[in-house]
């Protein structure tokens, strides 16, 4: 059974890859994708609502994502929220759908891509150490105490060593699919 220390830290270690991976699959990548809409919300009567719970959202074949709301009177609302945003696409509203076409990314778009992604998830690997260092700290608190003898001390920092080292190369396995989406496409 693990200690409730580790147990503590594994958890927050998760939730940090957890917001990470969120955060990378929002990333623009050139490739078409519903992710890049979660972030946008419409004033819909009065109210922000995600566009998806206001339309269908799907992938046509010349890189373009559908947008087909459910209510054709909330299109120009839907257009001015995804003009508002920064995801950097210019909505074409036929009067049924909108359309976002995705141009055919250059080589120093995808590195200025990878580079955001490889922040992102250098971000993480900060928050991983930063719970190591927080756990490790609790640690030593319970040792000046009495609480843990000095080799169980020893024994549960080489489990968190262990443990951050695990998901430390989680956010890098993270990083390499990204990076392999963004320049493939």
């Amino acid at each position: 059974m693990k200690h409730p220390l580790v147990k503590n830290a594994e958890d927050r270690m998760n939730k940090a890859i957890e917001k990470i991976g969120e955060e990378l699959r929002r990333m623009r990548t050139g490739r078409p994708s519903p992710a890049i809409l979660e972030e946008i919300k419409v004033d819909y009567y009065g109210a922000p609502t995600p566009i998806n719970q206001l339309a269908t959202v799907s992938i046509s074949e010349d890189r373009a994502l559908i947008i087909k709301p459910w209510d054709k009177s909330v299109l120009p609302a839907i257009e001015k929220a995804i003009f508002t945003s920064d995801i950097g696409l210019t909505p074409q509203n036929d009067g049924n759908i909108i359309r976002l076409i995705f141009p055919t990314p250059t080589t120093e778009q995808k590195q200025k891509w990878v580079k955001k992604a490889k922040e992102v998830v250098e971000q993480g690997k900060v928050a991983i150490r930063n719970i190591r260092r927080d756990v490790l700290k609790d640690l030593k608190d319970m040792q000046k105490d009495g609480k843990i003898s000095e080799d169980d001390e020893k024994r549960l920092e080489k489990e968190i060593q262990d443990l951050t080292d695990k998901k430390i190369e989680e956010m890098e396995k993270l990083f390499e699919k990204k990076e392999k989406e963004i320049m493939e496409v």
